[in-house]
């Protein structure tokens, strides 16, 4: 059987920009993106904290060491500039591979600069 399990977790960003008009739908720091092991393209579900809203989405990358989190297109009546938001991945897993398996979790501080990563 096949389960899924968190893969990836960046905590607490804050959103830096906000566009209806705009192809792609969710920019991330590409340091970011490596810290946390994600790729750009891939699915990840985005959860609101300053709204509650909650939604899927894909990953485009944004200037490394930017600091830039953006939310472009549809996603974007979902998150405005300023919204703290919490990003995830998901992976399925084996019963075996579950036992060996440890998620990459990155917390950010208010400026979306890395503060520690757990794995």
């Amino acid at each position: 059987m096949i389960v899924s399990y968190l893969k990836s977790k960046i905590h607490r960003a804050k959103v830096t920009s906000s566009d209806i008009n705009y192809e792609g739908s969710l920019g991330i720091d590409e340091s970011l993106l490596k810290a946390a092991g994600l790729r750009e393209f891939e699915k990840v579900e985005v959860y609101n904290v300053s709204n509650g809203e909650r939604f899927s989405t894909y990953l485009i990358r944004e200037e490394a060491g930017s600091g830039r989190i953006g939310v472009y297109g549809a996603a974007a009546h979902k998150a405005r500039k300023g919204d703290i938001i919490i990003i995830t991945s998901y992976c399925g897993l084996t019963e075996e591979e579950v036992e060996f398996h440890l998620p990459k979790i990155v917390l950010l501080d208010e400026e979306n600069k890395i503060k520690l990563v757990k794995n």
